[in-house]
This record gives C-alpha cells, structure tokens and sequence, in this order.
C-alpha cells in the first residue's frame, strides 16, 4: 500500500481522533486569548495594572513548567485518555473560578495556579500523542489541523469575550467560556480518544498505521546531548517567548497603534486566520521541504512583519498585514516544534521529551506576558518590545538552520533502552 493510500486510509478511520484534538487543543487556550479583552474591566473594577493583570497569566505558565515532563510520562505509560477526561473537566471549573476574583492579587495568582495544575492534562502533548499513535503517512496535515485548535480560539475567543463583557459582564463571561467551551469537549473525548495504548489493553488489531510508532527513538540522556535537540529548543523558546507576549498584549498593542478596541479585537480574531493558514500551509511544505528550512523562512517573515509595527512604518492597511503574517507565523510554531522533535528524537520516548520541550513551551508563556506588561508599564510603549523582538527572531531562524538531516530512525534501529551515541543524521 503506498503512502497516498494509507494515508486516505488513516484519514477514514481517524477523523473523529483529529476533530477531538482540534477542538481539546483550543481548550486550555481560550483563558490566554481571552485575557486582553478582561484587562479592561479587571484594572476597572480592582485598579490592577497591566503586569499585575498579566503576571496571573506568567504564574500559570511557571507552575506548568516541571509539571509537563511527569504528564509526559504518564502518557507515554498510561495514554492519552487517562489524563484527558479528568482534565476537562477541572479546566471547565477552573476557568469558571476566575470569576471569583475580588481584587485580592494573591487569590488571583491562586486562581491561575490552579488553573495550570488542571489544563496541563490538556496541552499539547496529549493531543499530538494521540494523534501520532494513529497517523503515519499523513501525520503531518493531521498535526497540522490539531493544532489548528489554537489558532481557532484565537478566532473565535476574541469577539465572543468581548460580546459577553459587554452584555453580561466579565465573571459570567468567565463562566459561560469555561463551561460552555468544555462540554463538547469532554463528550468527544468520551467517545473518541482512544490511541495506542487503549489498543494494547484492549488486545484489538491495528487495521491502519501505527505499528511502529514506539519502536524507536532517543532516551531522555541521548536527547539532552542532541545538538539538533538543543537548537529546537532554544528556537521554541524564543519564538513561543516573543508568540506568548503577542497573544496577551496585541488588543492593548493594536489600540496604542491608533485602532479601536472594537477593530483591535477583530483584528486579533483575524491573526487567527492567519494562524490557521500558518499550521496547514507548513505541514504540507514539511511533508515535502526540510522543516528546519521552512521554520527559518517563516520566522524571518516574522520579523519584517515586526517591522511594520514600528511607529515610521505602520499605518492601517499594514498593521492588517502585520497581523495576517504574525498569524500566519505563529500558526506553525506549536507544529514545527511537535513535528522536528518527532524527527529527531524518534516516537519511542516522544512524551517524555515534548514534555521537556512543552517545559519550556512553558517557560516562554511564563515570561511572555509579564515582558510585554513590564516595558509597557516602564516606557509607556510597546515600541522597545518589537525593536527587541526583531533581532530575537532572526536569531531563531539562523538556529533552525543547522539542524541537519533527517535521521532514519528505521536504519538506526535506535531505541529507548540504547546507551549508544546519538544517530547521526542521514
């Protein structure tokens, strides 16, 4: 059967698997994307500041960061499901606690740690693992659209905050995203996220692809020595860093820029679009291009649409396309880390080691944040954040540059119980 075929064949059998991802995906996302339309009435009602509004944000990212190598071990042990189903529905009341605010700082930090305990059973991890378990000749496009799930709250979330803020005001809008985003969730969770693992409990046969999803790969050790390894996690961290202050602030950026509140909420909404465009486009080009090639092109467009932020250049129509080509970058970040460690590192400890990248995955969305509400609560600007940005981003690119080959991993034979040096790429 040739790759087109089982490819079509994956797809029959596994859609519902990707439409479970997609929207899991999105979940966890939305008390992020959301955040900016909330500073407003919080800093109303409690006098908060935008970094002590943000920082809630940063705590949740910085209480996930040792927590994600344990969830990827417990999925590289358990599955994908164990963790899933008891997660969503802490995240539903996890967001729906945020209404409890009550302009006690401490509380609010609180919430947000809670908040990270309960949806680091829903990052990415979870769900490219599951995805990964069923795909193989098409796992590409289907990470691609499982990551998309992000990029769709970033669509849908910015509007719909803004519509119930302003008709319900902001602690039902807390509840009403919480509960309303996690039922269907949970129910296609329930009925269809099943991977490998339920397989091997199950005894049941494998009709279609996965096979030799765990047959080999790195170990942990031989992962912390890869240069290749290396260079995707300090391109990761830089990039989701600068992706993570973007998300919080580009409603409060966009109105500095000249916008309305109103048009800056759509214009976040549109960068998902973009975004969307972003994780399809590069997983066909990575099914076809080296991705270390592609990751470089696109971080480099990044930083020219940067550029067009800077007070001499941005005007209307190219702050429209700034938007478009930072959501068409951003889209494909989550998808180029997940997919290159898979090449990399091999699938047979891939929870394991995305939980060290999710880690820092993390550590950016920590810092992300409280970077962009410190230089703007310091300067009055966002303008030293996008000059500081642009070299930051080209750095990246030239870090993607010299991954090197793929490795054949079916040549190698390497596997998890290995001590051996580290492949090298073919």
């Amino acid at each position: 059967m040739d790759n087109k075929t089982l490819g079509s064949e994956e797809w029959k059998s596994h859609w519902p698997l990707v439409l479970t991802a997609f929207l899991g995906m999105s979940y966890p996302a939305i008390a992020y994307y959301s955040i900016g339309l909330f500073i407003e009435p919080l800093s109303r009602d409690f006098g908060w500041s935008r970094t002590e509004i943000a920082v809630g944000a940063s705590i949740s990212a910085i209480v996930t960061i040792p927590i994600m190598p344990l969830v990827g071990a417990l999925v590289d042990r358990w599955g994908v499901r164990f963790l899933a189903l008891p997660g969503t529905v802490l995240t539903a009341a996890c967001i729906s606690s945020f209404a409890l605010a009550n302009g006690n700082l401490t509380l609010w930090g609180l919430l947000w740690g809670f908040f990270a305990l309960c949806q680091a059973f829903l990052k990415t991890t979870i769900w490219t693992a599951a995805v990964m378990s069923r795909f193989v000749a098409a796992r590409s496009l289907a990470i691609a659209i499982t990551l998309c799930g992000a990029s769709f709250a970033n669509i849908v979330v910015p509007p719909l905050a803004r519509w119930l803020i302003e008709d319900y005001g902001w602690r039902t809008s807390y509840i009403a995203l919480g509960v309303g985003w996690g039922i269907p969730v949970f129910l296609l969770c329930m009925f269809f996220l099943f991977d490998g693992h339920d397989d091997r409990r199950q005894k049941k046969q494998r009709g279609v692809a996965g096979q030799v999803v765990y047959a080999h790969g790195l170990s942990i050790r031989q992962a912390l020595r890869s240069g290749p390894i290396l260079r995707i996690g300090g391109a990761t961290l830089i990039t989701l860093l600068l992706t993570a202050c973007l998300v919080v602030h580009q409603v409060p950026l966009l109105v500095e820029a000249g916008l309305s509140r109103a048009l800056a909420a759509y214009l976040a909404s549109l960068s998902g679009f973009g975004a969307i465009a972003g994780s399809l486009i590069s997983g066909w080009l990575m099914d076809r291009y080296h991705a270390g090639w592609v990751g470089a092109i696109t971080n480099a467009l990044a930083a020219l649409a940067l550029v067009l932020l800077l007070e001499p250049f941005r005007t209307p129509a190219l702050i429209v396309v700034a938007m478009l080509v930072i959501g068409y970058t951003s889209g494909m970040k989550l998808q180029l880390c997940g997919y290159l460690t898979s090449v990399y590192a091999g699938l047979r400890n891939y929870g394991k080691i995305f939980g060290v990248m999710a880690s820092i995955i993390a550590i950016s969305s920590a810092l992300g944040p409280m970077l962009g509400g410190v230089i703007y609560d310091t300067t009055g600007s966002y303008s030293l954040f996008i000059w500081a940005a642009i070299p930051a981003t080209l750095f990246s690119s030239f870090l993607l540059l010299g991954l090197g080959r793929y490795p054949d991993w079916a040549a190698t034979g390497e596997g998890a119980d290995t001590n051996g040096p580290v492949p090298a790429a073919s």
